[in-house]
């Protein structure tokens, strides 16, 4: 695990000032020496923090003008990018994550159809009966690990460690993307339904079948959304 500097924790400072909109996109973050003496660290320590933050492209140095704050549409850094996410509107994050679920997952789902274990399907079948059994007993908690224990069991299994690498930084908004969608009994049971089928096809080691099975899921999850949650917060 990377050792965590001062100037890391001092560019976590800055971006999250940014994210709040403290400094908002477009102006000028003030100057180092400000900065150093605010968070009572060296200039040296808020120069490195600012190159941290360049390399991810959250902000730019303009000669003789001074450090501006990017859009996060061109950042190029995914935690960042999660994290500013995670605080803004959350209809517009749960269709863009559900999007970037729907691109690897599929893909991840017709792998996995070949190179699944049986310990891998015990797993998602146990898995799946955690979900019955939290559907059934109201625990929305419950069903949600079990969810997203289901699908990264998944990932895993496609035996590519970048996939399940990807994911990571997610994690925080897939969960709470999963309990805000999973609060909704129908929602649950619709899962439940699709998770079956995914794990029949990858039961039966068919690529074309895992992948359908989880497009449609990916579908219904998208009209599940937009009916039941969005729509209700409209």
């Amino acid at each position: 695990m990377a050792r965590t500097t001062l100037g890391d924790s001092v560019a976590d400072q800055l971006l999250e000032r940014i994210i709040e909109g403290i400094y908002a996109v477009g102006t000028a973050l003030p100057a180092e020496a400000s900065i150093g003496e605010e968070l009572n660290v060296s200039r040296l320590t808020v120069r490195e923090a600012m190159k941290s933050l360049r390399a991810k492209n959250v902000v730019e140095a303009r000669r003789g003008s001074g450090t501006f704050v990017n859009p996060p549409s061109i950042w190029t850094s995914l935690e960042a990018v999660v994290q500013a996410m995670s605080a803004g509107g959350a209809a517009e994050t749960s269709i863009q994550l559900l999007e970037v679920r729907r691109m690897i997952e599929v893909g991840s789902a017709q792998l996995a159809a070949g190179r699944r274990t049986e310990a891998d399907l015990l797993a998602m079948a146990g898995h799946l009966s955690t979900m019955r059994g939290a559907h059934a007993g109201g625990d929305l908690d419950g069903f949600v690990a079990a969810d997203l224990a289901f699908h990264d069991v998944i990932l895993k299994a496609t035996g590519n460690i970048m996939v399940a690498a990807l994911y990571d930084p997610l994690d925080r908004l897939l969960a709470r993307g999963r309990r805000e969608t999973s609060a909704v009994a129908d929602i649950q049971a619709h899962a439940i339904a699709m998770h079956e089928d995914i794990l029949t096809a990858l039961a039966a080691g068919n690529p074309e079948a895992s992948r359908d099975a989880m497009e449609a899921h990916m579908v219904q999850t998208r009209d599940d959304l937009l009916h039941y949650v969005l729509d209700g917060n409209s």
